[in-house]
């Protein structure tokens, strides 16, 4: 399988201040790689400030590692030809978080969707522009003649973002990468839009990584996903495994901190974690210790490595040393081949509580 972008070992260390330096790092040893066969959907999953938008960015090429490299084609993305950027940017699209940040207040609604067309040489004349841009819109559920036209706050949070979804398609790109799409809408409109990323799956052909901190809407719309820790991978591998039943940790206090319909049920009972401290990872060792109620002095002293727990699942908790190790840079072996249709997982309206 030919690899449309990847991430090698990729490590971003932010610094600040000026006369007493202190560092950041935001992403540590990441890799993941996106083929361009079969489109799946991948799940990247963590609390605030795991290094999620980070890992976004990077891939975007919107920031450069500090360590390690992106990949695009095999071709390191700071040495693109000009004639490369174009085909990237063609390629790999993105969604973000906020549907209402991206756009210019004084323009209307089409300004987003007549420059691609004009950047990318899409369309011949007006009428071919103007048709390009109905179905786009069609494709994502919106009528041009309530959509177009109209200025950005007259439109609804939901409408906005389908149109940012709308634009990306219209570039037929490979692959989107989806930051946070349905965190700043309408609960009643989350799940229409990611039936509409559902549908860009399966009838067009296109690749998502879908960012989040939700960890239902993972499991309702991915394949596969990749829980973050503090810039670090914990757990990773078939949503069905991490999710449903899973072994490192974090991811069970992750998935135990979903809101169960249940006034018996108490979150403290699935995993009861001490107090935060200094993340033992500052010093070298895993960044979970300090929360992980099966710490050791061997988790202060080093970081684990990701071992492979089940064939298609690995995790970074010395629980598992005697399992095989799995190099960051070959984790997509681990990864399902399939897409998020075949899991017969609900998109729509389901959630995890009823699939559980």
């Amino acid at each position: 399988m030919t690899t449309l972008l990847g991430a090698r070992q990729v490590t971003k260390i932010f610094g600040r201040g000026l006369l007493k330096k202190q560092r950041t790092i935001a992403l540590e040893d990441f890799s993941l790689s996106i083929g361009s066969g079969q489109p799946m959907i991948t799940s990247v999953v963590g609390e605030s400030g795991s290094g999620k938008t980070t890992m976004a960015r990077l891939l975007l090429g919107l920031e450069s590692p500090t360590l390690g490299d992106v990949l695009y084609k095999g071709r390191d993305l700071r040495r693109l030809s000009p004639t490369e950027w174009r085909a990237f940017r063609r390629d790999v699209q993105a969604i973000f978080q906020d549907p209402f940040e991206v756009y210019n207040p004084f323009y209307k609604v089409d300004h987003v969707l007549t420059v691609p067309i004009a950047k990318f040489h899409l369309a011949n004349s007006p009428g071919e522009s103007r048709a390009l841009m109905e179905k786009a819109l069609q494709a994502v559920g919106l009528r041009s003649e309530e959509t177009l036209g109209r200025y950005p706050h007259q439109l609804s949070g939901g409408q906005r973002q389908r149109v940012m979804v709308a634009r990306a398609l219209l570039v037929k790109p490979q692959l989107i990468i989806a930051d946070e799409p349905v965190s700043m809408i309408d609960a009643s409109l989350r799940a229409t839009v990611l039936a509409d990323l559902r549908q860009l799956n399966e009838e067009f052909g296109i690749s998502f990584i879908y960012i989040t901190h939700d960890v239902t809407t993972a499991y309702q719309i991915s394949s596969n996903v990749i829980v973050l820790y503090s810039g670090s991978i914990m757990e990773a591998g078939d949503v069905e495994l991490v999710i449903k039943q899973p072994q490192h940790p974090y991811t069970k206090l992750l998935v135990s901190s979903i809101p169960l319909p249940d006034p018996h049920h108490r979150w403290s009972d699935e995993l009861p974690a001490p107090a935060f401290r200094e993340r033992a990872g500052d010093n070298g060792g895993c960044k979970f210790a300090s929360r992980c109620p099966y710490v050791t002095s061997g988790c202060r002293q080093k970081a684990p490595p990701l071992f492979q727990i089940d064939p298609h699942r690995a995790a970074a908790c010395y629980l598992y040393q005697a399992h095989p190790l799995v190099q960051t840079e070959e984790m997509d072996k681990i990864f399902v081949q399939r897409r998020a249709s075949d899991t017969g997982q609900p998109v729509a309206g389901g959630s995890l509580v009823e699939a559980g």
